[in-house]
């Protein structure tokens, strides 16, 4: 009996064997008719690619990260934008859902436009996302270091910042160079690590440390601005637009999932379920467990979650959360590593940069790209170490990040748009149907109005980059960019294949 039982257990160990390389020689097939051949190892589950885009999206990081902020522009109301911006990017993803599904091509915006518009649209689109990218892992590091500081008890100086930054740098890309799986591991931990904080610390405030009813989600304590609510609230946007943004990354790294088409799509749309309702759930506990509104609405309580940890869970209990959240820092910037170097990769493997062939190269024993994370790595850590001397600059270009982010989102979703008036049909496992000039037209609406929101200047005393900030240095990423469009042409290099989506069908 024991040996029946053996030999079932080994034939079905075989047939499983023989399903997965059925699926990676699928994939290489697939990726093969595409133009490409890869040497990526594709060992990254489903849920390992979704904690990817999770980390990435880090719901901890953006809500602790922007909470004093938009509480103190919005009032409580502001929780309602994360359920607005919420549904506003689940449009925007299922569009790069439909656009991943038929081109599972490792490098996100950039093969993805270049496949339904062409080489100029996509090499741009791939710019304005790769500058953003690399300004984000600055921001990220450089937000992460105030909680180094009280974990340790210290007072942040611009030097000390910017020691931490680097060196949560300096942590990410170790882990991103010793390959896919640890990423994929050190990505899974992250998950854990930073939902289980969501849970519990949310649940925790929402049950024992809550001083305001559900109600006052819908009070405004006052707030106005030119004796309108509107802009207060409009401007209260910011944190939850900061925060939805990372399912992209889980295309990102389509060459290292098995079944990319099918899977990957459903990884981004889990992105924003399981990421959106962790948010919303920090979120609302923190709005609700605030001691004295009118302090943090006058901004006498500059960090308020640092005042509700502490008074709701003890000193200890505080600085246990704060080790949560740092967590999520370093694992949200290996996402962001992890995605810029494989845009640099695919930029590189079109021959669309300088060092083409350098960039290209995958390392025969971690199969990750190593100079681009490399180099994806030491930009990060420039533009951070830059806050030493240029501290108002440094900070202007950091506040590029979302915006950039948004405007190279928005730059596919048009090219999707161009694509179905040219004929684009998605021919990949996941489709819209007819659904899909409808959720096209809204995620494009939705994502120009983010764009405007973002970048409206709204206090006009202020010096000129904390108003036009954000417009200043988007204006000068896309000058830039065209500069060397025009100078170098690199969209003339190489031979793979660029605006052919409406070409291809089922």
């Amino acid at each position: 009996m024991s040996n029946r039982l053996r030999t079932a257990e080994l034939d079905a160990t075989a047939a499983i064997d023989s399903t997965a390389r059925g699926t990676l020689d699928a994939d290489a097939a697939q990726l093969q008719a595409l133009g490409y051949a890869s040497k990526f190892d594709r060992t990254m589950s489903e849920l390992e690619n979704f904690s990817l885009g999770f980390t990435y999206l880090s719901p901890v990081v953006g809500v602790y990260s922007l909470f004093a902020f938009a509480l103190a522009a919005g009032g409580p109301p502001m929780f309602w934008w994360y359920v607005l911006v919420g549904i506003g990017q689940m449009f925007v993803c299922l569009i790069f859902g439909e656009v991943v599904s038929q081109f599972p091509i490792s490098g996100g915006l950039y093969p993805w436009a270049r496949r339904l518009v062409g080489k100029r649209w996509a090499w741009m689109a791939g710019w304005v996302y790769g500058c953003a990218l690399l300004v984000s892992i600055a921001a990220v590091t450089t937000g992460g270091a105030p909680f180094v500081a009280q974990l340790f008890g210290f007072t942040p100086q611009p030097a000390t910042t910017t020691s931490i930054a680097l060196v949560m740098i300096a942590l990410a890309t170790l882990c991103n160079v010793s390959g896919t799986r640890l990423l994929a591991r050190v990505a899974m931990f992250g998950f854990i690590c930073e939902l289980i904080g969501a849970v519990v610390v949310g649940g925790y405030l929402l049950l024992f440390a809550r001083h305001h009813p559900f109600s006052t989600v819908f009070d405004t304590f006052g707030i106005r601005s030119g004796g309108s609510y509107l802009p207060a609230f409009l401007a209260a946007a910011l944190a939850a637009m900061f925060c939805y943004y990372g399912f992209e990354a889980c295309g990102d790294v389509a060459e290292e999932t098995p079944d990319a088409s099918r899977m990957i799509p459903k990884a981004m749309r889990m992105t924003i379920y399981v990421g959106g309702a962790a948010a919303m759930l920090v979120c609302l506990a923190l709005i609700l467990a605030v001691p004295d509104m009118q302090s943090v609405i006058a901004g006498k309580d500059a960090d308020p979650v640092a005042s509700i940890l502490r008074s709701a869970v003890g000193e200890v209990g505080f600085r246990a959360v704060i080790v949560v959240v740092l967590v999520s820092f370093l694992s949200c910037t290996l996402s962001m590593q992890a995605a810029a170097s494989r845009l640099l990769f695919a930029y590189a493997r079109d021959e669309m940069i300088a060092g083409a062939k350098l960039f290209s190269r995958i390392s025969p024993r971690t199969h990750v790209p190593v100079a681009a994370l490399l180099t994806a790595g030491l930009v990060a850590a420039l533009i951070a170490l830059c806050g030493l001397w240029l501290q108002n600059a440094v900070n202007t270009i950091i506040s590029f990040a979302s915006a950039g982010i948004y405007i190279a989102f928005q730059m596919l979703v048009l090219a999707a748009l161009i694509a179905r008036a040219k004929g684009w049909k998605p021919a990949g496992p996941f489709t819209l149907g007819r659904w899909g000039w409808p959720v096209n037209i809204i995620a494009l609406s939705y994502g120009l109005f983010a764009i405007v929101d973002m970048i409206w200047p709204r206090n006009p005393q202020d010096p000129w980059y904390n108003n036009y900030g954000m417009i200043v240095t988007a204006v000068g990423v896309v000058l830039l960019g065209t500069l060397y469009m025009i100078a170098a042409k690199p969209y003339d290099r190489g031979h793979a294949p660029a605006g052919d989506a409406h070409l291809l069908h089922r």
